[in-house]
Parts: C-alpha cells; structure tokens; sequence
C-alpha cells in the first residue's frame, strides 16, 4: 500500500508544471505591446505637442509672428489651396522626388549589390564613393549649376546626388551580411554564380535593399529643400523660403506641415508594403 502510494506521488511530481503565458507588456524589451496601446502612444506622440502649441499661441504665451496659432496656419492653407499655389508647389516638389530617388534607387542598387558580394568590385568603387559620400551637398550647388543650370535637371542631380553615394555603401553592407553559409550551401547543392547571385544572395538582401530606400527617401526630402532653395521659382523649399521673405510664420509653418506629412507618408507605403511583397522575411524577424 505504501510502495502504490510512493509511485503515485513520483507521477505527481513528475507533471511538469505548464508555464502562464505572460501578458505583453509595456517595457518587455523586444516584445510586441497591445496594439490598443501602441496606438495610443502612437496617437500621444502628435496630439501633446499639438496642445502643448494650443495652449502657447492661444494663451499669448508665444510671439503670434514667430508660431502662429492653428488656426491662422489652416486659415493660411485654405488661402493657398485656393490660389492653387499649393497643390502645384506639392506637385512639382513629388515629382521632383519620384524622379531623383527612383534613378538613384537604379543606379545604386546594382553597384551596392556587386561591392558587397565581389571584393574586386568593392576595391574598385568603395574608396572614391566613400570620398564623395563625406562631400555636403550644398557645396556641390555652384558646380551643379555650373553643369546643369538651374532648371530642373539641376533640383534632381542635387536629390541623386545626396542619395546616390549613401545608398551603395548602406546596400554594399546589406549585401556583406547575407550568411556565409546559405551562399555555400547553395554551392554545395551544385549552384553555379549566377544562381548564387540571383536565386540566393538577391532575395536575401530584400529586406534590406527595402530598409534602405525607406531611409533613403527621408534624405531625399532633406535635400530636395536644399534644391528649391536655391535659384527656384517653385515647390515647396521655395514657398518657404518665399513666405520667410515676407514674415509669413503662418505660411512657413503650412509649408514645413505638408512637407512632414508627404515624407512620413512616403515612410509608411514602404512600412506597409514591406510585409506583403516579403511575407517570409516577416515571418522570421517575429
């Protein structure tokens, strides 16, 4: 009776306890948070600071020629969207983007991809990319208008050629951290170079060449401010620059809104976009 008992109470103890599953919380370092929470901080990171600008402008706390209250900043876009400088000035500045991301996007792609995976290639072109890279871009402006004018092919060389050079050497670096072993795996599988090349090392370098060009394009819009500044008659850098002349805060402030809206909306079609052309790259960061 007593051994039973023993051997029952060794089978007790024997059940392995089945672990809780903890609750997301809010300072798990590199775990999700409750998408009802992530929302709400997300929402608290606009409207604080937009209470915080109510509460200066409207108290009289703030100089009304320095930061304009709300509403004379909406009152100031409804004037220039029915003057229709505002549209064509968000027209002309996208265009202006598309056109001197995308041909930098091609350009530099290719030759990132071959100085990360072949060292003759990196040896060829990382020392003179690398020089140019530490150039400012504004002092290559009278140069720029030395070689293009100061039409449009001017405002788009400036935006290629403050992207071109940092997007090689970041996708060289995407391209280096593909894993040694998947390459000699696929070799080892009878894979010949351009199998490698194209079958392996190119869908693993996706989601980085993606980062990428999300960051990219953050430049892009810096610099494409640096380009309307500079010897234009339109966009949105020059209904900036344009407003400052005349001691418009209110139309400064419409100008440097819109612009944050269109980068962060350029920012989130990549943030979006990225699960669903690359599920699988998805699937294995969660």
């Amino acid at each position: 009776m007593a051994t039973s008992l023993n051997i029952q109470s060794q089978k007790a103890v024997a059940i392995p306890a089945v672990p809780r599953k903890r609750k997301p919380g809010l300072f798990q370092l590199g775990e999700d948070i409750p998408r009802g929470a992530y929302l709400t901080i997300a929402a608290a990171s606009f409207l604080i600071p937009i209470a915080l600008w109510c509460f200066l402008t409207y108290s009289g706390r703030a100089n009304a020629l320095i930061l304009p209250t709300p509403t004379h900043m909406m009152s100031a876009a409804l004037e220039m969207y029915h003057d229709g400088d505002l549209m064509a000035d968000m027209k002309i500045s996208v265009t202006r983007i598309g056109i001197g991301f995308l041909l930098s996007a091609v350009l530099a792609i290719p030759l990132g991809i071959l100085m990360g995976a072949y060292k003759c290639a990196e040896a060829a072109h990382e020392p003179f990319v690398g020089f140019i890279r530490y150039v400012p871009v504004p002092a290559l402006i009278p140069l720029v208008m030395v070689i293009a004018g100061i039409d449009e092919p001017a405002k788009i060389l400036l935006i290629f050629l403050g992207t071109y050079f940092q997007m090689v050497l970041v996708v060289a670096d995407v391209t280096r951290q593909v894993p040694k072993d998947l390459l000699n795996a696929a070799r080892t599988l009878g894979s010949n170079r351009l199998q490698v090349l194209f079958n392996v090392l190119l869908p693993a370098t996706l989601p980085g060449l993606l980062d990428t060009c999300r960051t990219m394009i953050g430049w892009a819009w810096t610099y494409l401010v640096i380009a309307e500044v500079v010897a234009t008659s339109s966009g949105l850098g020059y209904a900036i620059m344009k407003a400052q002349r005349f001691s418009r805060a209110d139309e400064i402030f419409v100008g440097i809104f819109i612009l944050g809206l269109l980068g962060l909306a350029t920012d989130m079609v990549f943030k979006i976009a990225q699960p669903r052309l690359l599920p699988w790259a998805e699937a294995q960061r969660n």
